[in-house]
């Protein structure tokens, strides 16, 4: 799982998000997709979270780089 894209964890995400809704499925494998659910979840903070890091360095007119800080 963890070599999927974002867009791709995020569309297996919307995928069982929809399946839980549905409400269709045993106990067991709601408690199983529900795992799968949280693992994607925590695949795409990564992601999100390099790609803040990366545009957090982008550089300035004058070539000062721009340091993120999510506490703002």
């Amino acid at each position: 799982m963890q070599d999927l894209s974002f867009e791709e964890s995020l569309e297996k995400l919307e995928e069982i998000v929809n399946k839980l809704e549905n409400g269709n499925i045993p106990l067991d494998e709601a408690v199983d997709e529900f795992n799968n659910a949280m693992q994607l979840v925590k695949i795409c903070n990564k992601k999100l979270e390099s790609a803040e890091e990366s545009i957090a360095k982008i550089v300035k007119d004058n070539g000062e780089l721009i340091e993120f800080n999510s506490d703002e």
